[in-house]
Protein backbone atom coordinates (compact mmCIF):
# COMPACT_ATOMS: atom_id res chain seq x y z
CA UNK A 1 0.00 0.00 0.00
CA UNK A 2 1.20 3.74 -0.81
CA UNK A 3 1.40 6.07 1.92
CA UNK A 4 1.09 9.69 1.21
CA UNK A 5 3.57 11.55 2.76
CA UNK A 6 3.20 14.52 1.44
CA UNK A 7 1.83 17.05 4.20
CA UNK A 8 4.65 15.45 6.44
CA UNK A 9 7.71 16.78 3.27
CA UNK A 10 5.60 19.64 2.97
CA UNK A 11 6.27 20.54 6.49
CA UNK A 12 10.20 19.83 6.10
CA UNK A 13 10.07 22.25 3.04
CA UNK A 14 8.61 24.87 4.98
CA UNK A 15 11.23 24.26 8.11
CA UNK A 16 13.92 24.66 5.70
CA UNK A 17 12.44 27.78 4.11
CA UNK A 18 11.48 29.15 7.39
CA UNK A 19 15.10 28.86 8.94
CA UNK A 20 14.03 26.29 11.57
CA UNK A 21 16.78 24.46 10.32
CA UNK A 22 19.32 24.64 7.23
CA UNK A 23 18.58 21.30 6.86
CA UNK A 24 17.40 17.44 7.63
CA UNK A 25 17.19 13.79 6.35
CA UNK A 26 13.91 12.56 7.68
CA UNK A 27 13.43 8.36 7.80
CA UNK A 28 10.07 6.64 8.30
CA UNK A 29 10.09 2.98 8.82
CA UNK A 30 7.15 0.27 10.21
CA UNK A 31 7.45 -3.70 10.38
CA UNK A 32 7.63 -4.33 6.41
CA UNK A 33 10.46 -1.96 6.37
CA UNK A 34 12.04 2.20 5.35
CA UNK A 35 9.08 3.75 3.79
CA UNK A 36 10.56 7.15 3.41
CA UNK A 37 14.29 8.35 3.64
CA UNK A 38 14.46 11.69 1.92
CA UNK A 39 17.25 14.52 2.61
CA UNK A 40 16.64 18.24 2.52
CA UNK A 41 18.09 21.51 2.79
CA UNK A 42 21.53 22.45 3.03
CA UNK A 43 24.54 20.63 4.84
CA UNK A 44 26.82 23.22 5.03
CA UNK A 45 25.28 27.16 4.25
CA UNK A 46 28.60 28.72 3.93
CA UNK A 47 30.04 26.58 1.69
CA UNK A 48 26.86 25.46 -0.16
CA UNK A 49 26.64 21.96 0.24
CA UNK A 50 23.21 20.45 0.20
CA UNK A 51 22.39 17.95 2.60
CA UNK A 52 21.80 14.14 1.40
CA UNK A 53 20.84 10.43 2.93
CA UNK A 54 24.04 9.69 3.55
CA UNK A 55 25.09 13.23 5.57
CA UNK A 56 26.73 12.20 8.59
CA UNK A 57 25.45 14.40 11.90
CA UNK A 58 26.87 15.14 14.85
CA UNK A 59 23.67 13.10 17.08
CA UNK A 60 24.16 15.01 20.45
CA UNK A 61 22.86 13.28 23.58
CA UNK A 62 21.17 10.39 20.94
CA UNK A 63 24.92 9.33 22.17
CA UNK A 64 22.42 8.56 26.01
CA UNK A 65 20.40 5.73 24.29
CA UNK A 66 22.76 4.74 21.13
CA UNK A 67 26.01 4.42 23.36
CA UNK A 68 26.22 4.57 26.73
CA UNK A 69 22.73 3.11 27.68
CA UNK A 70 23.57 0.06 25.33
CA UNK A 71 27.04 -0.25 26.75
CA UNK A 72 24.94 -1.14 30.30
CA UNK A 73 22.55 -3.34 28.82
CA UNK A 74 25.18 -5.31 27.56
CA UNK A 75 26.91 -5.62 30.82
CA UNK A 76 23.56 -6.13 32.52
CA UNK A 77 23.42 -9.12 30.18
CA UNK A 78 26.34 -10.43 30.67
CA UNK A 79 25.33 -10.34 34.38
CA UNK A 80 28.84 -7.94 34.77
CA UNK A 81 26.27 -5.14 36.16
CA UNK A 82 23.48 -4.69 38.27
CA UNK A 83 21.15 -1.79 37.94
CA UNK A 84 20.08 -1.85 41.18
CA UNK A 85 23.60 -1.86 42.40
CA UNK A 86 25.31 1.69 43.47
CA UNK A 87 27.64 2.87 40.75
CA UNK A 88 30.38 2.84 43.71
CA UNK A 89 30.68 -0.62 43.95
CA UNK A 90 32.14 -1.02 39.74
CA UNK A 91 33.88 2.23 40.13
CA UNK A 92 35.34 3.16 43.42
CA UNK A 93 36.55 6.77 42.80
CA UNK A 94 32.85 7.86 42.39
CA UNK A 95 32.24 8.68 46.30
CA UNK A 96 31.50 11.47 48.48
CA UNK A 97 28.44 12.37 50.65
CA UNK A 98 25.29 10.62 49.40
CA UNK A 99 27.08 9.02 46.35
CA UNK A 100 27.34 5.59 48.05
CA UNK A 101 23.19 5.58 47.35
CA UNK A 102 23.49 6.42 43.78
CA UNK A 103 22.58 3.03 41.80
CA UNK A 104 22.95 2.44 37.96
CA UNK A 105 19.47 2.68 37.65
CA UNK A 106 19.32 5.87 39.20
CA UNK A 107 22.12 7.42 36.83
CA UNK A 108 20.28 5.93 33.38
CA UNK A 109 17.04 7.55 34.50
CA UNK A 110 18.22 10.64 35.27
CA UNK A 111 17.34 10.58 39.33
CA UNK A 112 20.69 10.44 40.78
CA UNK A 113 20.71 13.41 42.33
CA UNK A 114 23.91 15.36 40.30
CA UNK A 115 22.93 18.36 38.88
CA UNK A 116 22.23 18.76 35.42
CA UNK A 117 25.30 20.44 33.67
CA UNK A 118 27.95 22.79 34.24
CA UNK A 119 30.41 24.62 31.87
CA UNK A 120 33.45 22.96 32.80
CA UNK A 121 34.91 23.70 29.55
CA UNK A 122 35.32 27.72 30.55
CA UNK A 123 37.44 26.73 33.63
CA UNK A 124 39.65 23.75 32.85
CA UNK A 125 42.28 24.18 30.94
CA UNK A 126 45.95 22.10 29.29
CA UNK A 127 46.72 19.66 27.71
CA UNK A 128 44.19 16.95 26.30
CA UNK A 129 45.18 14.42 29.14
CA UNK A 130 45.16 17.07 31.79
CA UNK A 131 42.17 18.55 30.83
CA UNK A 132 40.18 15.10 30.78
CA UNK A 133 41.80 14.32 34.20
CA UNK A 134 41.27 17.58 35.12
CA UNK A 135 36.93 17.03 34.02
CA UNK A 136 37.15 13.90 35.78
CA UNK A 137 38.52 15.36 39.29
CA UNK A 138 35.71 18.08 39.01
CA UNK A 139 32.98 15.72 38.19
CA UNK A 140 33.22 13.84 40.95
CA UNK A 141 33.96 16.47 43.06
CA UNK A 142 30.71 17.43 42.42
CA UNK A 143 27.82 17.85 45.51
CA UNK A 144 24.69 16.26 44.95
CA UNK A 145 21.72 19.06 44.14
CA UNK A 146 18.55 16.40 45.52
CA UNK A 147 18.36 13.02 47.41
CA UNK A 148 18.93 9.84 45.15
CA UNK A 149 15.69 8.72 44.02
CA UNK A 150 14.06 11.67 45.13
CA UNK A 151 13.00 13.71 41.66
CA UNK A 152 14.24 13.75 38.20
CA UNK A 153 16.38 15.61 36.75
CA UNK A 154 17.88 15.82 33.23
CA UNK A 155 21.96 15.25 33.92
CA UNK A 156 24.78 14.84 31.77
CA UNK A 157 26.85 15.14 34.38
CA UNK A 158 25.22 11.51 35.20
CA UNK A 159 26.30 9.64 31.72
CA UNK A 160 29.61 10.94 32.09
CA UNK A 161 30.05 9.30 35.28
CA UNK A 162 28.16 6.10 33.36
CA UNK A 163 30.84 6.41 30.90
CA UNK A 164 33.80 6.38 33.39
CA UNK A 165 32.50 3.00 35.19
CA UNK A 166 32.08 1.15 31.78
CA UNK A 167 35.67 2.32 30.75
CA UNK A 168 36.64 1.12 34.13
CA UNK A 169 34.58 -2.02 34.31
CA UNK A 170 35.64 -2.72 30.31
CA UNK A 171 39.36 -1.65 30.31
CA UNK A 172 38.57 0.25 26.78
CA UNK A 173 37.32 3.69 26.65
CA UNK A 174 33.50 4.31 25.46
CA UNK A 175 33.89 4.69 21.57
CA UNK A 176 36.49 1.32 21.56
CA UNK A 177 33.94 -0.80 23.27
CA UNK A 178 30.80 0.18 21.20
CA UNK A 179 31.83 0.38 18.13
CA UNK A 180 33.43 -3.23 18.60
CA UNK A 181 30.64 -4.56 20.65
CA UNK A 182 27.15 -3.64 18.89
CA UNK A 183 28.24 -1.37 16.06
CA UNK A 184 30.56 -4.23 14.61
CA UNK A 185 28.17 -6.55 15.14
CA UNK A 186 25.46 -5.14 13.55
CA UNK A 187 27.34 -4.23 10.17
CA UNK A 188 27.25 -0.51 11.03
CA UNK A 189 30.25 1.75 9.35
CA UNK A 190 28.48 5.27 9.93
CA UNK A 191 28.08 5.33 13.50
CA UNK A 192 31.24 6.65 15.62
CA UNK A 193 32.61 9.18 17.59
CA UNK A 194 35.12 11.94 16.55
CA UNK A 195 37.62 11.49 18.76
CA UNK A 196 40.50 14.14 18.92
CA UNK A 197 42.66 10.77 19.68
CA UNK A 198 42.04 9.07 16.34
CA UNK A 199 41.81 10.41 12.80
CA UNK A 200 38.39 12.08 11.71
CA UNK A 201 36.74 9.70 9.55
CA UNK A 202 36.52 11.57 5.76
CA UNK A 203 32.94 11.82 5.95
CA UNK A 204 29.93 14.24 4.35
CA UNK A 205 29.26 15.73 7.86
CA UNK A 206 25.99 18.54 8.36
CA UNK A 207 27.88 21.73 9.74
CA UNK A 208 27.18 22.77 13.39
CA UNK A 209 27.86 26.17 14.91
CA UNK A 210 30.04 29.25 14.24
CA UNK A 211 31.68 28.48 17.47
CA UNK A 212 32.13 31.62 19.17
CA UNK A 213 34.49 29.70 21.87
CA UNK A 214 36.47 27.97 19.17
CA UNK A 215 36.58 30.44 16.84
CA UNK A 216 35.54 27.93 13.97
CA UNK A 217 32.69 26.72 11.89
CA UNK A 218 32.27 22.63 13.61
CA UNK A 219 32.23 20.09 10.77
CA UNK A 220 33.10 16.78 12.18
CA UNK A 221 33.92 17.97 15.03
CA UNK A 222 31.52 17.58 18.45
CA UNK A 223 29.33 20.77 19.30
CA UNK A 224 29.17 19.64 23.14
CA UNK A 225 31.52 22.19 24.57
CA UNK A 226 32.10 19.67 27.61
CA UNK A 227 32.11 16.60 24.88
CA UNK A 228 34.63 18.72 23.35
CA UNK A 229 36.70 18.90 26.49
CA UNK A 230 36.86 15.24 27.02
CA UNK A 231 38.42 15.05 23.66
CA UNK A 232 35.52 14.03 21.88
CA UNK A 233 34.42 10.95 23.65
CA UNK A 234 31.31 11.26 26.45
CA UNK A 235 28.88 9.72 28.05
CA UNK A 236 26.43 12.35 27.52
CA UNK A 237 27.54 13.34 23.85
CA UNK A 238 29.99 13.24 21.08
CA UNK A 239 28.17 10.36 18.70
CA UNK A 240 28.24 11.00 14.93
CA UNK A 241 25.85 8.86 12.61
CA UNK A 242 23.30 9.00 9.70
CA UNK A 243 19.98 8.59 9.88
CA UNK A 244 20.28 4.66 8.31
CA UNK A 245 22.62 4.02 10.76
CA UNK A 246 20.48 5.10 13.90
CA UNK A 247 17.92 3.18 12.41
CA UNK A 248 19.85 0.14 12.15
CA UNK A 249 20.07 -0.07 15.89
CA UNK A 250 16.89 1.20 16.66
CA UNK A 251 15.14 -1.64 14.54
CA UNK A 252 17.64 -4.01 15.99
CA UNK A 253 16.34 -3.30 19.29
CA UNK A 254 12.59 -3.39 18.38
CA UNK A 255 13.48 -6.93 16.19
CA UNK A 256 15.25 -8.51 19.67
CA UNK A 257 11.74 -7.19 21.64
CA UNK A 258 9.55 -9.19 19.71
CA UNK A 259 12.27 -12.11 19.91
CA UNK A 260 13.81 -12.01 16.47
CA UNK A 261 16.72 -10.28 16.06
CA UNK A 262 19.85 -11.46 14.30
CA UNK A 263 22.74 -11.33 15.37
CA UNK A 264 20.85 -12.00 18.56
CA UNK A 265 22.97 -9.26 20.27
CA UNK A 266 20.06 -7.75 22.51
CA UNK A 267 18.37 -9.73 24.69
CA UNK A 268 14.18 -9.27 24.62
CA UNK A 269 13.77 -9.07 27.92
CA UNK A 270 16.31 -6.40 28.80
CA UNK A 271 15.31 -4.94 25.92
CA UNK A 272 11.57 -3.67 26.91
CA UNK A 273 13.37 -3.32 30.45
CA UNK A 274 15.50 -0.62 29.56
CA UNK A 275 12.11 0.94 27.48
CA UNK A 276 9.60 0.80 30.86
CA UNK A 277 9.27 4.20 32.49
CA UNK A 278 11.18 4.86 35.63
CA UNK A 279 9.11 6.40 38.71
CA UNK A 280 6.94 9.07 37.96
CA UNK A 281 9.04 10.88 35.58
CA UNK A 282 9.07 10.36 31.43
CA UNK A 283 12.35 9.00 31.78
CA UNK A 284 13.22 4.72 30.64
CA UNK A 285 16.86 3.98 31.06
CA UNK A 286 18.14 5.48 28.87
CA UNK A 287 15.84 6.53 26.70
CA UNK A 288 12.79 9.19 27.15
CA UNK A 289 9.19 8.50 26.94
CA UNK A 290 6.30 10.81 25.65
CA UNK A 291 5.52 13.26 28.24
CA UNK A 292 2.16 13.67 29.48
CA UNK A 293 1.63 17.01 27.74
CA UNK A 294 2.71 19.09 25.10
CA UNK A 295 5.69 15.98 24.11
CA UNK A 296 7.56 16.47 21.17
CA UNK A 297 6.85 13.11 20.08
CA UNK A 298 3.21 14.85 19.12
CA UNK A 299 -0.09 13.25 20.08
CA UNK A 300 0.05 10.25 17.83
CA UNK A 301 2.34 7.67 19.39
CA UNK A 302 1.08 5.59 21.73
CA UNK A 303 2.10 5.65 25.35
CA UNK A 304 4.74 2.85 25.38
CA UNK A 305 6.73 4.70 22.77
CA UNK A 306 10.54 5.29 23.74
CA UNK A 307 12.87 7.78 21.56
CA UNK A 308 15.64 11.10 22.65
CA UNK A 309 16.55 14.23 21.57
CA UNK A 310 19.81 15.64 21.28
CA UNK A 311 20.61 19.26 21.33
CA UNK A 312 21.83 20.05 17.73
CA UNK A 313 18.51 19.08 16.22
CA UNK A 314 18.70 15.34 16.38
CA UNK A 315 15.86 12.92 17.36
CA UNK A 316 14.23 9.35 17.05
CA UNK A 317 10.86 8.21 18.25
CA UNK A 318 10.05 4.57 18.58
CA UNK A 319 5.94 3.37 18.77
CA UNK A 320 6.86 -0.04 19.87
CA UNK A 321 3.17 -0.85 19.70
CA UNK A 322 2.78 -0.55 16.02
CA UNK A 323 6.58 -0.85 15.12
CA UNK A 324 7.03 2.37 13.67
CA UNK A 325 10.13 4.30 13.53
CA UNK A 326 10.83 8.10 12.63
CA UNK A 327 13.93 9.76 13.12
CA UNK A 328 14.77 13.56 12.34
CA UNK A 329 18.23 14.95 12.21
CA UNK A 330 18.67 18.26 11.35
CA UNK A 331 21.30 20.89 11.70
CA UNK A 332 19.32 23.01 13.62
CA UNK A 333 22.72 24.71 16.01
CA UNK A 334 23.80 25.82 12.28
CA UNK A 335 25.22 28.53 11.87
CA UNK A 336 24.14 29.82 15.91
CA UNK A 337 22.44 27.29 18.34
CA UNK A 338 20.16 30.86 19.53
CA UNK A 339 17.12 28.85 16.99
CA UNK A 340 15.18 27.26 19.09
CA UNK A 341 12.37 27.05 16.31
CA UNK A 342 12.68 23.13 16.01
CA UNK A 343 10.70 22.67 19.64
CA UNK A 344 7.38 23.68 17.75
CA UNK A 345 8.32 22.02 14.93
CA UNK A 346 8.90 18.16 16.07
CA UNK A 347 5.10 17.51 17.29
CA UNK A 348 4.18 19.09 14.18
CA UNK A 349 6.05 16.80 11.95
CA UNK A 350 5.31 13.99 14.24
CA UNK A 351 1.81 13.68 14.12
CA UNK A 352 1.97 14.61 10.16
CA UNK A 353 3.80 11.41 9.81
CA UNK A 354 1.83 9.05 12.05
CA UNK A 355 -1.06 10.94 10.53
CA UNK A 356 0.22 9.53 7.09
CA UNK A 357 0.99 5.93 8.61
CA UNK A 358 -2.44 5.58 10.31
CA UNK A 359 -4.46 6.74 7.45
CA UNK A 360 -2.48 4.30 5.19
CA UNK A 361 -2.88 0.67 7.66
Amino acid sequence: MNIDFHNAERLMHEAVAQGTFPGAVLLVSREEGILLHRAFGMADLFHHRPMTCDTVFDLASLTKPLATALAVMLLVQQGRISLDRPCQFYWPRFNGPGKEKITVRHLLSHCSGLPAWRPYYLHLSGSDSARREALRRTVLAEPLSAVPGERSEYSDIGFLVLQWMIEHMVGRTLDRFVEASVYQPLGIDSLFFCARSRPVPRRDYAATELCPLRGRLLNGEVHDDNAHLAGGVAGHAGLFGTAGAVWTVLHGLLSAEAGHQSPGLFESGWVRHFFERQGAGSWALGFDTPADKESSAGSCFSAGSVGHLGYTGTSFWMDRTRGIIVILLSNRVHPSRYNTCIKAFRPRLHDAVMGALLAGR
